[in-house]
């Protein structure tokens, strides 16, 4: 059996922990300002969640840098993300405004992982200092606290590669320095100035600090909770469109921005990446809008802002609403549940599957047919005018094949418990792909409090599967992963 060492992940947990107990601290102004009844049971969750992480952190030994092999990576981000949940859903549980401590779990690991699914019937009753803490989990979530952690444990002693490697999604690692801690830096850099940029901008349009906070936090880290029970429906035009526009943002490739804010334009809009992510979200917007102004009478700018807007909340796995579109015809909301497979671009806060996978997987389907025509030509698969490792093709269809089995499986246990099929098949791509709104039960005005606890905590593992990108778990539940 491999010998693993585990003071690396307790003490890195620990760390964490201390790290998830500060940020708790920052829901304590809003709890001050709005005279909520939830200033206790902050202080008491980050005083445990801070204890406990000092007790983990100082009371096992150091370790050396090279005892963190790649399976510690996987082992200490599938372990971490459940852990920061767990004592996430403390705030809620403590309060009593989620007195269930399985849908306090569900609406944190939502939260963490950036799915945006709640069992809150009534949002807007709950206090403003827990709805604070219930959108920074997004917000946290959303970079990777594994990413953040690898930007600061440098400082402390402590960092690693393997972490970076487990945690960031994607077919590749785009590495915007050498050294992997300046690249997190970088990349949480551009994550805080995106996010101080729109709230710039809801703050122009009249929204006022605190929805703007919330709604940047789930915008940028694709998350999509709203302090609001009918999200962004209810607000303004242009609100809607500043929305639009972060959520856009925030389903492109981080290393873009970067390129971008360097002056480096042309090689940013050179990627094919990039080119297939707005025709999957233009073309899908075009068709949904021209069916509402034909078979609903919407007038053209409703109808456009209605389809980009939530093409754009699905593709990028947000999960914002600004109306219902279960209520659209059939074969409209029909290509919305399509789009919940895409997922934004790889390198992005989004989740699902990625573009990047799409596209790899056409090409691979073009070259097999031109191969069968010409049987002695030699055409690799290209990106970028670059040829592809054939590893990394096989790699995109083994999590593809992953991908469709798994949603399957997660659909057959979701109706096993009477759910419908539309909802169960809704529930789990939903989950799996971080969007949050499903079909039918679970729609964008509906919420996932009616299901049973076993659909919850298979939900739940399905936003843990999907946030990690199913092999960083299904590696740590391999047998293959434990032997020498």
């Amino acid at each position: 059996m491999y010998r693993f060492h585990y003071r690396a992940l307790i003490k890195i947990t620990g760390i964490l922990l201390v790290i998830e107990g500060l940020f708790m601290l920052t829901s304590i102004p809003f709890s001050l300002w709005y005279g909520g009844t939830d200033l206790y049971p902050i202080l008491i969750s980050a005083g445990i969640t801070i204890l406990t992480g000092s007790v983990m952190w100082f009371t096992r030994r150091n370790y050396d840098q090279r005892d963190i092999g790649r399976r510690e990576g996987y082992l200490i981000v599938s372990m971490t993300w459940i852990v920061i949940s767990v004592f996430g859903a403390l705030p809620f549980y403590i309060s009593g405004a989620i007195p269930s401590f399985t849908d306090a779990c569900f609406e944190t690991m939502s939260g963490f992982s950036t799915t945006g699914a709640s069992i809150l019937r009534d949002i807007e009753i709950i206090p403003k200092g827990l709805l604070f803490w219930r959108s920074m989990t997004h917000w946290i979530g959303g970079m990777g606290i594994i990413v953040l952690s690898i930007a600061i444990l440098p400082f402390l002693g402590y960092g690693g590669m393997s972490l970076f490697w487990a945690e960031v999604p994607g077919p590749e690692k785009d590495k915007l320095h050498p050294r992997i801690a300046v690249t997190a830096r970088r990349l949480w850099g551009i994550y805080i100035l995106l996010t101080f940029a729109m709230v710039f901008m809801e703050l122009a349009g009249g929204m006022n600090l605190f929805d703007s906070l919330c709604h940047a936090f789930g915008a940028l880290s694709s998350g999509g909770f709203s302090p609001k029970n009918t999200s962004l429906a209810g607000y303004s035009p242009y609100l809607q469109y500043v929305a639009i526009l972060f959520m856009f943002l925030a389903g492109t490739n981080f290393t873009l921005h970067y390129l971008l804010l360097n002056g480096k334009a042309k090689k940013a809009l050179s990627s094919q990446e990039l080119h297939a992510y707005l025709l999957i979200l233009l073309i899908p917007s075009v068709i949904i809008a021209l069916i509402l102004i034909f078979t609903r009478s919407y007038g053209i700018e409703q109808a456009w802002r209605g389809a980009l807007f939530n093409v754009v909340s699905i593709v990028t796995c947000t999960g914002f609403a600004n109306e219902d579109y279960m209520l659209w015809p059939s074969y409209a909301w029909f290509i919305i549940f399509l789009l919940m497979f895409s997922g934004g671009m790889a390198g992005s806060t989004s989740g699902g599957i990625k573009v990047v996978r799409h596209v790899l997987l056409f090409r691979n389907f073009s070259n097999v047919i031109q191969r069968q025509v010409h049987k002695s030509a030699v055409i690799p698969v290209r990106l970028d005018k670059k040829p592809v490792n054939p590893k990394i093709l096989h790699n995109v269809l083994a999590i593809f094949f992953l991908y469709i089995i798994t949603f399957g499986i997660g659909s057959l246990l979701l109706t096993a418990t009477g759910l419908d099929v539309i909802s169960s098949m809704g529930s789990v791509v939903s989950c799996m792909g971080g969007i949050g709104p499903g079909l039918a039960t679970t729609g964008p005005v509906a919420n996932y409090a009616h299901l049973t606890d076993f659909a919850k905590w298979v939900l739940n593992f399905m936003m843990l599967l999907g946030r990690l990108e199913l092999f960083s778990l299904f590696i740590v539940l391999h047998p293959a992963f434990w032997k020498q």
